[in-house]
C-alpha cells in the first residue's frame, strides 16, 4: 500500500511530518506486511498520479475532504514526529481516524 506523508525535509532520518500547507516534500512510503519497502519524495503530490490508500496528516483539524473524494484513507498522528515514529505507528494501528 501507499502512504503519502507531508514533511519538511526530503532526508528519510530528520524528516518531520508538517501541515499540508507548511509542505516542503511529500513522502510516499510503500509499505506492505508490516515492513517499510521504499520511500520516494516528490516536490507536490501532483507529481505522483497512481492510486495512493492514505495520507497522515499532523492534526485533525487540516483540510482532509479532498483527500478522503480521491479515495483515500485519513490519518493523524498523536505525537509522532519523524517518519520511522508514525510508520511504527501505522503498523501498530495507533494513528487516529480523520472523519469519523
Amino acid at each position: 500500500m501507499l502512504i503519502w506523508i507531508c514533511v519538511d525535509s526530503n532526508d528519510v532520518k530528520s524528516a518531520k511530518i508538517t501541515k499540508v500547507v507548511d509542505a516542503n516534500f511529500w513522502a510516499l512510503v510503500e509499505f506492505d506486511e508490516g515492513v517499510v519497502k521504499s520511500i520516494n519524495f516528490y516536490n507536490s503530490r501532483e507529481e505522483f498520479n497512481d492510486w495512493v490508500d492514505f495520507i497522515i496528516l499532523k492534526d485533525k483539524y487540516e483540510s482532509y475532504i479532498d483527500y478522503m473524494n480521491e479515495g483515500m484513507m485519513v490519518l493523524c498522528v498523536r505525537e509522532e514526529e519523524s517518519i520511522d515514529e508514525i510508520m511504527e505507528a501505522f503498523k501498530f494501528k495507533e494513528l487516529d481516524e480523520v472523519g469519523m
